[in-house]
């Protein structure tokens, strides 16, 4: 049988035994941890709850046409010389229609092009919005035959069969309370004429 042996060193210091209470304080420590764990594992996190962007199909419906009204107004001030009467129309825009609009206002700027007269907004009609309200189809009828755009010579850009008043569809996204026109076609419509 072998013995223990202590060294010397430790043999030369006092032997202290732990207070009860550093043993209380140890479980105590241990104990919150565990719980603490415990209470972090990862669960099943709950799916969040859509937001709707507007309570029902009526406030989708006002608010975009409120934007369609406004960057009507904001494209009427439209100097293509000045790129900085661009910017309202971008702040209501977004995807497809936001970059055909950048590229399209960028050549009018690089090529010296001219807009005179205003587009009107003849109707505006909701014509259906997504449950939560974040994508709504409107159709609208503009007017535009006041409008005339030339090139620096003065020579008119505007093609001879342009009809004087377009039939949109109009595709709208919401976040926040917040529409953006996302896209926009002509259509053969005839509620327009």
């Amino acid at each position: 049988m072998s013995s223990l042996r202590v060294p010397a060193a430790a043999a030369t210091l006092p032997c202290t035994a732990p207070h009860p209470l550093s043993r209380i304080v140890a479980a105590a420590i241990a104990g919150a941890l565990i719980i603490a764990a415990a209470g972090c594992s990862p669960g099943p996190s709950p799916a969040p709850t859509p937001t709707p962007a507007f309570t029902d199909e009526a406030d989708a419906f006002a608010a975009a046409e409120k934007v369609y009204r406004a960057y009507n107004d904001a494209l009427n001030e439209v100097d293509p010389a000045d790129p900085e009467t661009f910017a309202p129309l971008y702040a209501l825009s977004s995807g497809d229609f936001e970059a055909a609009d950048r590229e399209n206002f960028s050549v009018m700027h690089a090529e010296g092009h001219e807009i005179s007269g205003s587009a009107r907004i003849v109707s505006f009609t909701g014509i259906s919005a997504t449950p939560t309200f974040d994508q709504v189809v409107a159709t609208a009828c503009l007017d535009v035959s006041d409008v005339r755009i030339t090139d620096r010579d003065g020579a008119s850009l505007v093609s001879e069969t342009r009809p004087d008043i377009y039939a949109l569809n109009l595709t709208f996204l919401a976040s926040d309370g917040i529409a953006t026109i996302d896209s926009a076609s002509t259509t053969e419509d005839n509620s327009c004429v």
